[in-house]
């Protein structure tokens, strides 16, 4: 269904200019090539974005983690650290543009560059698109959309000014190739993240851009994304008494929890990207085999 690159789309012309940042040489490789290199990876605490760091640090990069789970976010890094990698942790709420910023500041004061950049934090909430709240429409495409632009926004910039070989990885899912009722706003989001990443796909190709860019399709993922709503900052939270959960709430759950435990592993996630990212292949379709539902039926 899925060729390795998108459709044809009509780019834009505009674009930010870039710094020049000074980056060693001996880093500036082909891109199959991860040794010495620097991988920024947000949502990097948990799920498919701590197997993704592991596999960082397992090729012998410089992992920088980034987080809004500030203990979770300790524990990955200490137990990175502990295995010999060279490891920076910032917490950071990727809803917030300031705080990707923030860590790009960081990452570039501690590495002087970034070659491989994952977008890759992600949330989930159920309910119908009319029963939905502003919190929850604001808490999930905050995260799952706006994290991917704010992480564009600042670091491709950056990345264009290094001159070097680099590759961005953006977090969509399946159900940014098709809907699912009960799951609308997160179906929204990752729609959004597929349709950003192809767009910024053509974007760097048209400039001839050392940079290429993949999107992850993954389906059931045996990670606690599911849960992710019981750690929902309180400015995200909805007003007491403002929506309860419905018999419907509680059977997508229920499924949900069913898919995630009985999922592929984040670890054969994180292995795929890695092939993808050395194949410079665009989507990244972890079960080809899963159906799901198109507009068609």
């Amino acid at each position: 269904m899925f060729s390795d690159t998108p459709t044809s789309i009509q780019a834009p012309t505009l674009f930010h200019a870039s710094p020049t940042l000074n980056v060693s040489d001996s880093e500036v490789r082909d891109m199959r090539e991860f040794k010495g290199k620097v991988a920024v990876v947000t949502g990097a605490a948990n799920g498919i974005g701590r197997a993704i760091a592991d596999v960082c640090a397992r090729e012998g990069m410089k992992v920088v983690l980034a987080d809004i789970n500030k203990e979770a976010l300790a524990r990955a890094e200490a137990e990175l650290e502990k295995a010999g990698s060279t490891v920076l942790a910032v917490q950071t709420d990727v809803s917030k543009a300031e705080d990707v910023e923030g860590l790009a500041r960081r990452t570039y004061d501690a590495f002087g560059g970034v070659h491989l950049l994952f977008n890759n934090a992600g949330v989930m909430t159920t309910g119908t698109v009319w029963e939905n709240t502003l919190s929850d429409w604001r808490w999930v495409l905050g995260v799952n959309l706006w994290g991917v632009i704010h992480g564009v926004r600042t670091f491709v910039p950056l990345m264009l000014g290094q001159g070097t070989e680099g590759h961005i990885v953006n977090t969509a899912s399946m159900r940014g190739l098709s809907r699912a009722s009960s799951n609308g706003v997160y179906c929204v989001s990752k729609h959004g993240v597929v349709a950003l990443t192809e767009t910024l796909y053509y974007e760097l190709a048209q400039r001839d851009a050392k940079i290429k860019v993949s999107v992850l399709c993954p389906g059931a993922i045996n990670t606690k994304i599911v849960d992710v709503p019981e750690r929902r900052l309180i400015e995200h939270q909805n007003v007491p008494g403002e929506r309860g959960m419905t018999p419907e709430d509680e059977e997508t759950l229920r499924e949900l929890r069913h898919g995630t435990r009985t999922g592929m592993s984040p670890q054969a996630v994180a292995d795929k990207v890695f092939d993808a990212i050395r194949d410079e292949k665009f989507y990244i379709i972890t079960q080809p085999e899963t159906r799901f539902e198109s507009r068609d039926g």
